[in-house]
């Protein structure tokens, strides 16, 4: 019996300090203060990556569209498919003499197959009359052909509607870019297509594909298109005369070539209009500024808005780089701050509508890259937006029959879908 009480006692006394540990830790004394905890550090520190090596298979090639663009070279072309030098200097000396290197046709479409490391293996073009420029790499030599290509051709219709751009509306309504500059040149000396458009316009497009056995798109043509432009309408038609270069015409057959460009730049802002009083930026004074201003990146083609000949090409005071085109009767066109000059421009030297003549800039009195342009009468700057322009030569009376014969299915597609699209949108 002592021995079992004995035990007890042993057992509560060893017990105690056991207690009282567990009772320091679960209660903290009122005046403790967390500011004797050691004061928060921030610590920033640089961690070594393995270093990751991505090999690329020089073995993978690829296929490129590049649609060409109004004034386009084939260098150009070359520098946006982004061929290296070698390829893209000997591909040029290659196709010295090829008629279809040299005639670029705008909104037509070059195919080219490429490595990884820019080596060019292969460049299609189809450009007119079902011939084919054809040019492949072998023994790292360039072989090049023109034949005949074998293409079926489908008519195909599209429409869209205006909420940004031209190229956002056509992409919305599944049509290529090469459509979207296709329509944007036939209506160039009608429609700005970047300061005229609205939210809301629309357009209806009539075109042609063609396509090889396998289905690949060769190149697609417009044949009818209608834009309507702040509620007036505009369109056009496609007629080739027999042993005659094809154009677009109104539905009543006159001329949609106008001697002179709405713009000289393609898809160009304008970032300063024609006025009598504006406050120069660098000059800090009011004055006249008798021109528009195309804001664009430095490099971008400038084109002649109308056949003419190279009246002066060097450096002018405020206007820096500078040409000017004499062009027919009293009229004349002058474009400044340019980063230089097209390649062989030269005084009294003939450009076509069209012709790239030089480049953006920032030369001159300028703030940053734009093109200043001028319309001149009589050597007196002119509003070009407020002058109207001779019409160019409309269908002759030999050709009247067959072109009203040709186009008048055309119209009626036009008709149909311009129906079908007010109805839809009741």
């Amino acid at each position: 019996m002592f021995t079992q009480k004995r035990l007890r006692w042993l057992t509560i006394l060893s017990s105690l300090p056991l207690f009282g540990m567990v009772t320091a830790f679960g209660i903290s004394p009122q005046s403790t203060s967390f500011q004797t905890l050691p004061p928060e550090r921030k610590i920033i520190q640089t961690l070594s990556l393995p270093e990751v090596t991505i090999s690329a298979d020089s073995n993978s090639t690829y296929w490129h569209q590049e649609n060409i663009r109004r004034g386009d070279t084939i260098a150009a072309i070359l520098t946006r498919l982004e061929i290296n030098q070698q390829d893209k200097a000997d591909f040029i000396h290659a196709a010295k003499d090829s008629k279809a290197m040299r005639q670029l046709k705008p909104g037509e479409v070059i195919h080219a197959e490429t490595t990884g490391d820019g080596e060019l293996l292969t460049l299609r073009y189809f450009y007119g009359n079902g011939e084919q420029f054809l040019m492949e790499k072998i023994d790292d030599a360039f072989e090049i052909s023109e034949q005949s290509a074998e293409a079926a051709s489908r008519i195909r219709v599209g429409s869209g509607v205006i909420e940004s751009s031209l190229f956002a509306a056509t992409d919305a309504a599944g049509l290529s870019n090469n459509i979207a500059i296709q329509i944007a040149n036939i209506f160039a000396s009608d429609i700005d297509f970047y300061r005229d458009l609205h939210k809301g316009d629309r357009f209806t497009v009539v075109y042609e594909t063609f396509h090889d056995d396998e289905r690949n798109t060769h190149r697609s043509r417009v044949l009818a298109v209608e834009f309507i432009n702040k509620g007036k309408s505009y369109r056009a038609v496609y007629f080739q005369a027999p042993g005659e270069e094809g154009d677009y015409y109104t539905p009543t057959g006159e001329s949609l070539r106008k001697p002179f460009l709405r713009a000289p730049l393609e898809f160009s802002r304008i970032s300063s209009g024609f006025s009598n009083a504006r406050f120069h930026p660098i000059l800090k004074q009011w004055r006249a500024h008798r021109g528009i201003d195309y804001a664009a990146p430095k490099g971008t083609p400038v084109m002649a808005t109308a056949d003419g000949v190279v009246e002066y090409s060097g450096w002018q005071n405020g206007y820096g780089n500078l040409v000017i085109l004499k062009h027919h009767g009293e009229y004349s066109t002058a474009y400044g701050h340019l980063s230089g000059f097209k390649k062989g421009l030269r005084k009294a030297g003939r450009v076509k509508q069209g012709d790239v003549i030089g480049y953006v800039g920032a030369t001159g009195m300028a703030t940053g890259p734009h093109l200043h342009y001028e319309l001149r009468i009589n050597g007196v700057q002119r509003d070009p937006s407020k002058i109207i322009m001779p019409a160019a030569a409309p269908i002759s009376k030999k050709n009247r029959t067959a072109f009203h014969r040709e186009t008048k299915e055309l119209v009626a597609r036009l008709d149909l879908m311009r129906n079908t699209n007010f109805a839809s949108a009741q």
